[in-house]
């Protein structure tokens, strides 16, 4: 598992009034891939949310690499190392793919070529049409650009919410190859996830949301032959 670079403890949260995250916990370890899943409306996306600062921790606490960043901004989190793909919206669908990898790297001071080649050498059909508009992009290519954007400022730790929502099945297994892939180069990954079987199987551990709550945790092998699981989210 290796040392927590992530840590969101007791955390309550949610949208003004409304609390929808009632004291949930969470764990990330440095060489780690972990998904978050359970139903609609369980918090899944608002826990990230509220661990990279785009909402407000009511309580609780959300350390990064040991350090309390609880009320930290989302543009301090990206300087400190991580690095947030929203679910939609996540590409400026007026530039290109190259002027999107440009954009994702506009904190770099140095190294951006470098840069630049490791990521087309993660997604090399990115690389194949650099020129190309991102809005004439499928919905796939679209979220692998999302993806590749944000490793343009070489984060420790990444922040993926719903990446394969609404994608074709093929696409789908080419999004968790690569989270795969980007986890073994160092990076650690919190994903949230509907797509659960596909997400158990990719992952190191995962957590059960509902209703705001921890439900179960475990390694994906564990939650994939739980019954429990089984029955409620994977249509077992």
């Amino acid at each position: 598992m290796g040392a927590a670079v992530l840590q969101a403890s007791d955390v309550t949260s949610g949208y003004g009034e409304v609390e929808i995250l009632h004291g949930v916990s969470l764990r990330l370890g440095q060489a780690e891939v972990v998904a978050i899943i359970g139903p609609n409306g369980a918090g899944k996306s608002t826990f990230l949310k509220a661990i990279f600062g785009l909402i407000k921790v009511k309580s609780g606490t959300v350390l990064h690499e040991a350090e309390d960043v609880t009320a930290v901004r989302p543009e301090r989190m990206v300087r400190k190392g991580m690095c947030y793909v929203p679910q939609s919206d996540n590409v400026f669908p007026s530039l290109s793919i190259q002027e999107n990898l440009e954009m994702g790297a506009f904190t770099r001071r140095d190294g951006f070529r470098q840069r630049l080649e490791e990521v087309y050498g993660l997604f090399p059909d990115l690389a194949l049409r650099p020129r190309i508009r991102a809005g004439g992009l499928s919905g796939g290519q679209r979220q692998m650009l999302a993806v590749a954007r944000a490793l343009m400022l070489d984060p420790r730790v990444l922040l993926l919410d719903e990446p394969t929502a609404s994608l074709a099945p093929k696409m789908v297994e080419d999004i968790f190859i690569k989270v795969r892939t980007i986890n073994a180069t160092g990076v650690a990954i919190l994903i949230v996830e509907q797509n659960a079987k596909e997400a158990l199987s990719i992952c190191h551990r995962a957590y059960v949301l509902a209703m705001g709550h921890n439900r179960l945790e475990g390694t994906g092998p564990e939650l994939l032959a739980s019954e429990d699981v089984g029955k409620l989210y994977l249509g077992a």
